[in-house]
């Protein structure tokens, strides 16, 4: 497909449907009640993003040894350890990190 044949007119209007037959997002949450998927999303967000960059720093902070280094090969398996172990922080801890942060969110994007 050549990118010169796409021009405006081959492009779909934005203003061709009418306003009362588009739907709102299927992931805007109810405000009414606590939307447990904003709030698990939340959750590994805040979870993996402390627990990620925590390892990360712990990591730096030890060299590697004289001795049998496995190499780039080693240090990818540490990565996907990491990363597995950063998932299990998350499961079991990061709820009492980010729910406060979360219903203080909540609050003032109700305000």
């Amino acid at each position: 497909m050549d990118l010169r044949s796409v021009g405006p007119s081959s492009m779909p209007s934005l203003s061709s449907a009418p306003l009362s037959s588009m739907q709102p997002a299927a992931s805007a949450p109810d405000l009414s009640g606590e939307p447990s998927e904003l709030r698990e999303a939340f959750t590994d967000f805040v979870g993996q993003t402390l627990f990620g960059s925590m390892l990360t720093s712990m990591r730096k902070t030890v060299g590697k040894p004289a001795y049998m280094h496995g190499g780039r090969t080693e240090e990818v398996f540490q990565e996907q350890m990491d990363q597995h172990i950063v998932e299990d922080l998350t499961k079991s801890s990061a709820h009492s990190i980010a729910d406060p942060m979360f219903d203080l969110f909540n609050m003032q994007r109700r305000s």
